[in-house]
């Protein structure tokens, strides 16, 4: 198949490491010129230097806080002063941190906000001209507790499912443009968030991190963590020009875990 990503240009947020950096990896495979963006120069320059080797799209970063207004503002223009357009964008954002709903703070809300839903509008908002101009694609990466609730995982669960309405929304207010966007939402994925997240169990219920993900395998069909590059290869397709008639939908890359229909 072929998706037409060759001499596309993508701008990948939070992609230094986890699903990021794999999603933007798979797309420098195809050809696509890539934005690398997150908190962390010395990583991004790293991750830049690592996907150049791979010889087909070009990979330049910028560094930004993707809570601050500003700081969006300047990743969007470097990505056009730097390959002269945007046709692509990839949200993305590091999970919020666990807790029940008592042991959270007004502070730990509106943090999360900011970081796992008003960032992502605020760069639609910001790349959307340029996406006007030809078409393009909007991946917006969630979680699967968009279908399935995390237990002590407040935060996510709430704010994860607002990327879904944001999603199914511009759906219909984007296609007269030919603007696609969907939400893809990750399972257990073998990253250092999962592992987090195992280890949080882990301690909650006195045990060891190993002992909790034999645990979480064996409630996936396929027994095993997703890898970050079987999830890439998901979104890579959704960007891509081979998928041209769905929008506003969700997907999940879970391997089975998920039983809700």
């Amino acid at each position: 198949m072929e998706l037409n990503l060759h001499g596309k240009t993508a701008l990948v947020v939070a992609s230094s490491q986890g699903l990021g950096k794999a999603v933007a990896a798979e797309l420098v495979k195809e050809g696509t010129n890539v934005m690398l963006t997150s908190r962390d120069k010395a990583k991004l320059e790293v991750v830049r230097d690592e996907l150049r080797q791979l010889g087909k799209g070009e990979v330049a970063y910028y560094r930004a806080d993707i809570t601050n207004p500003d700081e969006i503002k300047g990743l969007v223009q470097a990505t056009r002063d730097t390959f002269g357009k945007i046709d692509i964008l990839v949200n993305n954002a590091g999970g919020p941190p666990g807790g029940t709903f008592e042991q959270l703070s007004d502070q730990d809300w509106q943090k999360a906000f900011e970081l796992n839903l008003l960032s992502y509008i605020r760069i639609i908002r910001e790349v959307l001209p340029d996406l006007k101009k030809a078409g393009g694609r909007i991946v917006n990466i969630a979680s699967s507790s968009i279908k399935q609730p995390i237990p002590g995982l407040i935060l996510s669960n709430t704010f994860r499912l607002g990327i879904v309405g944001l999603t199914k929304t511009l759906a219909e207010e984007l296609a007269p443009y030919n603007i696609l966007i969907n939400t893809v939402a990750p399972g257990r994925i073998a990253t250092d968030r999962v592992a987090y997240l195992d280890q949080l169990k882990a301690d909650k219920l006195g045990t060891n991190r190993e002992e909790v993900e034999q645990q979480s395998k064996e409630q996936i069909p396929l027994g095993r963590y997703g890898t970050p590059e079987e999830f890439a290869k998901v979104v890579a397709f959704l960007v891509s020009g081979a998928s041209t008639y769905m929008t506003g939908s969700s997907f999940l890359v879970d391997g089975g875990m998920v039983k809700s229909i």
